[in-house]
């Protein structure tokens, strides 16, 4: 997927969100996030989205302004029109960007515009999950873009940004050359290997090779690894080889951004 591809899709994900929180309880626990609420969860969405709007139409290199963010509106009936709105300014702020105009990226890559339309296309994927198991609304993706979601969250995770930063993450990862291997069976192609060293996680397109592998559709890769799912709720995943090194590996993808 390309910039505009993300953006557009991060776009029709937040529309699929707001008609499910549309007039909702605010109240509904999240179990997936036990610590919010509906509200949080709604909150949380719209919140990145402006922030990535204000990163990308001002061209900050500065992220700080960006972290201003607006709540969402606490009448429940209003959420539709504002997650929707959000998305939208998304969507304007990068008709005027090219994928090599400079703005602030976390991960170290220095490619910031390319690098928050992935990023907002990931985050709603994954939250869209959230709200299903907070609704008890049954959640698909297609194979594609389950494996764009999760190409973007193994490369987040891994990136020398998140290491450097997450110190946490970086002592339970930190490995002697562990592989792990994750295929999706449903998308061609859409293998990725990680290995663990002393001084980062390396990701790696492809391989066949590996101390565990996970294979299934991608939906479920997606749902597990971000820890939206139960391992044991997703039978049609298959783990050879060391089950707890790929149970140690879901056990730390705890990231939720504040």
């Amino acid at each position: 997927m390309d910039t505009s591809a993300y953006v557009e899709a991060a776009v029709e994900q937040t529309d699929i969100l707001a008609g499910w929180v549309d007039g909702k309880d605010a109240a509904t626990r999240v179990p997936t996030c036990p610590e919010w609420a509906l509200s949080d969860l709604v909150d949380h969405v719209g919140g990145v989205q402006q922030m990535v709007t204000t990163l990308v139409r001002d061209r900050l290199l500065d992220p700080t302004p960006a972290f201003a963010v607006a709540p969402g509106p606490t009448d429940p009936a209003e959420w539709r029109a504002w997650l929707t709105g959000c998305a939208d300014e998304v969507r304007q702020a990068y008709s005027s960007v090219s994928d090599d105009t400079p703005v602030w990226d976390p991960s170290g890559a220095a490619a910031g515009v390319p690098f928050w339309a992935r990023r907002v296309f990931g985050e709603v994927c994954v939250h869209r999950a959230d709200a299903a198991a907070a609704l008890g609304l049954p959640y698909e993706l297609a194979p594609d873009l389950a494996v764009a979601a999760l190409a973007d969250w193994l490369a987040t995770m891994t990136s020398r940004g998140y290491w450097d930063n997450v110190p946490r993450f970086a002592e339970a990862m930190r490995g002697d050359g562990q592989t792990l291997l994750f295929q999706a069976t449903d998308a061609p192609g859409a293998d990725w290997r990680v290995r663990r060293e002393q001084d980062g996680v390396v990701l790696e397109q492809g391989g066949d090779k590996a101390d565990v592998t996970v294979s299934g559709p991608a939906t479920d890769l997606l749902l597990v690894i971000t820890r939206r799912r139960a391992l044991d709720a997703a039978p049609a995943l298959a783990v050879h080889g060391d089950r707890e090194l790929f149970e140690h590996w879901v056990d730390h993808m705890d990231w939720v951004a504040g």
